[in-house]
């Protein structure tokens, strides 16, 4: 993925809400000023701080903090849903404030769509015309329309519930209505802002493995807002961790559980199962480090999760297990790193 194309490019990026925006910027920058600091001073608050990310082609995104982190400012600055204080947001490598009217209305009707966690489904329109509804306001003759909503009510499930009304569906098939007024214009990102919060725990999971499922299967892009770390994990190829505005830590979340970047992200992350995280790459050791003999041990890929590692050292009774790629010996995971890993210990592989 290191190589994929970058479909979002958002470099150092500012929101800041009061009249002395740019006096506070200033102030941030030179002084060192917190959030707090910069409301008594110049009654100015603090939405997102010199934010950069950058989203590839075929990424699931997640950008997740608690409420007032200012993660859900950081979405709207991604289509221009509101205007940044300073910096540069890049869609498919167009400057997006520097877009009139007229092509930002098309960028984001062709190229983004987006699912809030209110879906407001217009309540006098059935599902199908509910799903229709962005290409309808672009003058889409009704067929062409309908077969496009038509395809993308089948992609989620739906097929069976295009003339019901949204009086008679469930919270979760609301949402997935939602999901399909987004994928109608065949867009290549997808902005969802915690869209599966309000949903009970059972119906949320089974919504987070679709959805992920079919962004990978139709090859789309996603930022997908949350203030759930396990949210955050269960769908995310990668995630930011935002803080009063500021992204603290960016990576996979391998790379978050194991490396935190700070005590902040070390508490938000304590509580993680490791067992379907930590794969065996992050926890082996070099071959040479091993003293005992290869021959006789199970075998294991690099990405085997700690789960699947137990798994085989209780089954065979082996004090450790050699870790092969492509048919060559990459490292070896014995019950001390495993152990490790399931803590969590950044220095797992070198013990």
């Amino acid at each position: 993925m290191e190589n994929s194309e970058v479909l979002i490019d958002c470099r150092s990026v500012w929101k800041v809400f009061g009249d002395r925006s740019r006096e506070a910027i200033g102030a941030i920058t030179g002084r060192g000023l917190g959030k707090q600091e910069v409301l008594r001073e110049f009654g100015c608050v603090v939405g997102v701080s010199d934010a950069s990310i950058q989203v590839r082609r075929g990424e699931i995104f997640c950008i997740m903090g608690l409420s007032g982190s200012g993660k859900s400012t950081l979405i709207r600055l991604l289509n221009r849903l509101i205007e940044p204080s300073l910096g540069q947001v890049k869609v498919k490598g167009r400057d997006i404030a520097a877009m009139d009217a007229a092509t930002l209305r098309e960028t984001r009707a062709r190229h983004i769509g987006m699912v809030f966690q209110s879906v407001a489904l217009l309540p006098q329109r059935n599902v199908l015309e509910n799903a229709a509804f962005g290409l309808e306001v672009q003058g889409v003759p009704k067929d062409e329309r309908n077969r496009a909503a038509e395809a993308a009510l089948a992609k989620v499930g739906l097929s069976d519930w295009m003339l019901r009304y949204p009086s008679e569906l469930s919270g979760g098939m609301q949402q997935r209505v939602g999901l399909a007024r987004a994928l109608t214009s065949d867009p290549e990102i997808i902005l969802m802002d915690e869209p599966f919060s309000a949903l009970d725990p059972l119906i949320r999971r089974q919504l987070q493995d679709e959805f992920r499922q079919l962004t990978k299967d139709l090859g789309k892009s996603a930022v997908f807002i949350t203030h759930d770390l396990d949210e955050a994990i269960r769908i995310g190829d990668r995630i930011a961790i935002m803080k009063d505005g500021v992204i603290i830590q960016t990576g996979t979340a391998e790379e978050i559980v194991m490396n935190p970047a700070d005590q902040y992200v070390a508490d938000f992350v304590a509580g993680i199962s490791r067992l379907h995280l930590i794969k065996a790459h992050s926890v082996m050791i070099s071959a040479g480090q091993w003293q005992g003999a290869v021959d006789g041990l199970p075998r294991c890929s690099p990405e085997a999760d700690i789960d699947a590692l137990i798994g085989q050292i209780t089954e065979t009774g082996s004090d450790a297990i050699a870790v092969e790629e492509d048919g060559k010996l990459v490292g070896i995971v014995t019950i001390r790193n495993l152990l490790l890993g399931v803590r969590g210990d950044a220095d797992a592989s070198a013990h």
